[in-house]
């Protein structure tokens, strides 16, 4: 998997150049990323580190006491909207990688030859629908040169964070988005 130095889904530089470098980083990003602006939900992973003391690890994070994630995750500020329900989410994604990837994310995708796999087990991860599952694999194939065999069919059709490329992105997304949905009707 080829890294990029930085990711542009924050407007914190220490964060992109960490969900850049770190797969678990990025993955709990992904997770965070709904009901909260985009910038929180990928600032959150280092925050996460930070208060954890240590490099996030999926295994370490499904092992947690539940109680004392969910209390890192109400720590002010909170790391999202609800942090509760996230701490939750997180962990049974940990835990998943833990069981199925012997704790490492870049088993998602590794040796991985089609989409159709690949989309396959980006769905199997705990609260991943399609459209997360799509969003995920774009970023793999647009930002980490991860390009299964007919990866183009399953990149999204709408303005996501698979497009943004610079910090003008970012600040432009919104825009995008909102125009988008009003073109479908």
């Amino acid at each position: 998997m080829t890294q990029p130095n930085e990711l542009y889904l924050t407007n914190e530089p220490d964060a992109n150049r960490f969900i850049a470098g770190d797969p678990l980083g990025l993955l709990v990003g992904l997770v965070l990323h709904q009901q909260i602006p985009t910038e929180k939900a990928f600032h959150s992973p280092l925050v996460l580190r930070e208060r954890l003391g240590r490099k996030l690890d999926a295994t370490d994070i499904a092992a947690m006491d539940p109680e004392e994630l969910e209390s890192v995750f109400k720590e002010k500020p909170a790391l999202h909207r609800f942090p509760g329900s996230m701490a939750k989410r997180v962990q049974a994604v940990c835990g998943h990688i833990a069981e199925e990837y012997d704790g490492s994310v870049e088993g998602l995708w590794d040796g991985v030859k089609s989409a159709d796999v690949l989309m396959e087990r980006l769905q199997s991860v705990p609260g991943f629908g399609e459209y997360k599952a799509r969003i995920y694999m774009g970023l793999l194939a647009k930002r980490f040169d991860v390009k299964p065999r007919g990866y183009t069919k399953y990149l999204p059709t709408w303005p996501s964070i698979v497009d943004v490329a610079s910090a003008e992105d970012l600040a432009n997304l919104k825009m995008r988005k909102k125009a988008w949905k009003e073109s479908q009707g």
